[in-house]
């Protein structure tokens, strides 16, 4: 069974910090220090997802998770970009053991439903250049590099990011 999309409630946090947790843990292993991924608990989350969760801008602002039964399995959080008409896709995790199931496509089609609710013609998305699997994922889902790319610091690691974009 397909997860449930829907949008996040303050009951869905400790869900969405943990999704977040063990996704990185994952997803990042070889790419970010092991220790920084080790030491990541979902409980040093919860503030900021609090806070994200009840931000009320819909559909400019959002958080979305995929339920599977009672469980949050995967979330997705957006907002609007610096860039006029345009939307961010800020974070879009799922729990490994989801990976696959179509709970992440499940996710980005209903932000690029929000977006296209709120009125913007285009969205971008900021992903690790090391991460592959990210990256399949976004370009099956219609998203593309548009050139422009930057330099972070991450867990004291400088990371390459690469923007990709949509038009809606």
């Amino acid at each position: 069974m397909a997860a449930l999309i829907r949008r996040a409630t303050a009951d869905d946090v400790q869900g969405i910090a943990t999704v977040q947790v063990r996704s990185w843990q994952a997803a990042y292993r070889g790419q970010l220090p092991q220790a920084f991924l080790d030491a990541l608990v979902p409980e040093q989350r919860f503030a900021h997802w609090d806070h994200y969760v009840g931000l009320a801008d819909w559909p400019r602002t959002g958080t979305l998770v995929a339920v599977d039964g009672s469980e949050v399995v995967g979330f997705v959080q957006f907002s609007p970009s610096a860039e006029p008409d345009t939307g961010d896709l800020n974070a879009i995790y799922v729990l490994p053991s989801a990976w696959g199931t179509g709970a992440g496509r499940g996710l980005m089609a209903g932000t690029v439903a929000a977006f296209a609710e709120a009125g913007f013609r285009r969205a971008t998305l900021w992903v690790l250049e090391s991460n592959e699997r990210a990256r399949r994922f976004y370009a099956a889902a219609g998203w593309a590099p548009d050139g422009v790319e930057q330099q972070d610091t991450v867990a004291g690691v400088l990371v390459n990011e690469v923007r990709y974009a949509v038009d809606l």
